[in-house]
């Protein structure tokens, strides 16, 4: 297999990207952080035990959002740019202050009322001009009813964010953590906002400007009772985060933007983590498992550089010492689907006596869990070519990728070569019977 290949591979085990608008990143290390993060806030909310899913979207916005009151999503610009967990709970906790605040129905409500004045306005500019009124009036008329919504629009929205604002406060608050966080993302907000907000007019943006809802915060903030914080618990929280952002930095910046970041003078996991999949990603192999090795020497039960010392020896070619650091990593983190495919797909690669066999159980597993597409594709090699099983997990994949075309084509090779009563005869039928988008 070419090197070229196996990092294609690789980076699919790392990335799904979805036939939509944007592309999702899929971690098991960042997600269950993530999760663990956001996990008191849902439980302040009132959002039921794993209800919640975090989704890392692949872009350069410091942003997020919660979809569904369930779905939060958070981008990797935010993750790469935002100073701490707390800071990070802090944005989420805003943007459960609007579910809880139920602002996306309001905003409906309030968008359809202002839809109406702006007609109501429209007619009487018409009615001015029918009936022989000054003209330029009616047409003044006409022009200002748009704007007339739109100003209120903002305004409403300006409203919402201050609202979201004090919600999330006090969600921190009750979910234990420190509401002081913040100040800190809007500190850091003003920091990168400030030249645009010295010359926007604050009536024209969608948003209360930074320094404004800096001041809120410190005076809402300042009448809330907050929880004394585990001092312990919040180190062992930061250096988390520093790996994830690390280990986010080494994907998807540039080499020399990794280095600028991580010098080799800094000899702290979070940077070697960073060179390390940097490192990877350009090939210089021996460089990369050096800095792992010594990851795992400091760190013998994390799970994640084993996992990572398994992509690095796969891309060697270093079948079954790739599959022994993938086994390690299971071993210490056993309901991982996304390091169960990694694992699957190394042992089709090898394909010794048994390795397809144990390649299917694991990819099995892990559709049971979290079905990505990538689980598909590697249980597909896990059968023979004219096995109609093989079809079926095709047409899977693709449909995943949302490919109406190839799922169809798949689903029907699988039926003509699979029993009726197989549940992979079922499942291509429900691919032929889906309702496309």
């Amino acid at each position: 297999m070419s090197v070229r290949k196996i990092i294609a591979i690789f980076v699919a085990v790392f990335f799904a990207v979805p036939a939509h608008a944007v592309s999702i990143i899929n971690d098991t290390e960042a997600e269950k952080l993530l999760t663990q993060l956001i996990t008191p806030l849902a439980a302040a909310a009132d959002i039921p035990d794993g209800r919640l899913r975090v989704h890392i979207v692949d872009d350069d916005d410091f942003n997020a959002f919660v979809m569904g009151g369930e779905d939060v999503y958070i981008y990797t610009g935010l993750l790469q740019q935002i100073k701490s967990p707390s800071a990070l709970q802090a944005v989420v906790a805003h943007e459960l202050g609007h579910t809880i605040g139920g602002h996306m129905a309001q905003m409906s409500a309030r968008m359809a009322a202002e839809m109406k004045r702006a007609l109501a306005i429209q007619a009487l500019g018409v009615g001015l001009m029918v009936a022989g009124g000054n003209p330029s009036l009616g047409a003044g008329v006409l022009a200002g009813a748009g704007g007339v919504a739109q100003q209120s629009m903002l305004a409403f929205s300006r409203d919402e964010e201050r609202i979201a604002d004090d919600m999330g406060v006090d969600l921190m608050a009750r979910a234990g953590l420190d509401p002081n966080a913040f100040i800190d993302v809007f500190e850091q907000m003003r920091e990168m906002s400030a030249a645009f907000e010295s010359r926007v007019n604050p009536n024209r943006v969608n948003h209360p400007l930074t320094a404004e809802r800096l001041k809120n915060a410190r005076e809402k903030i300042a009448n809330t009772k907050i929880k004394k914080q585990d001092k312990k618990q919040i180190a062992k929280q930061n250096a988390e985060y520093e790996l994830v952002r690390a280990k986010l930095i080494g994907y998807l910046e540039t080499s020399a933007r990794v280095l600028t970041m991580y010098p080799y003078a800094d000899k702290n996991d979070a940077a070697i983590y960073a060179r390390a999949i940097a490192n990877m990603r350009g090939g210089n192999l021996d460089a990369a498992r050096a800095g792992v090795q010594t990851l795992i020497t400091r760190n013998p039960k994390s799970p994640y550089f084993y996992e990572l010392l398994g992509d690095i020896e796969f891309q060697f070619g270093h079948y079954d010492d790739s599959i022994v650091a993938y086994e390690k990593s299971l071993e210490l983190l056993p309901d991982a689907p996304q390091i169960q495919t990694a694992l699957a797909l190394v042992l089709t690669e090898r394909n010794k006596p048994n390795d397809k066999t144990r390649a299917a159980e694991l990819a099995r597993t892990a559709i049971l869990v979290e079905p990505t597409p990538l689980a598909y594709w590697v249980l597909a090699k896990t059968f023979d070519a004219d096995d109609g099983r093989a079809d079926w997990a095709m047409a899977e994949y693709y449909a995943m990728n949302n490919n109406e075309s190839n799922a169809t084509k798949y689903a029907k090779r699988a039926r003509k070569k699979l029993k009726r009563d197989t549940p992979e005869y079922i499942k291509s039928g429900d691919i032929l019977n889906k309702k496309w988008k």
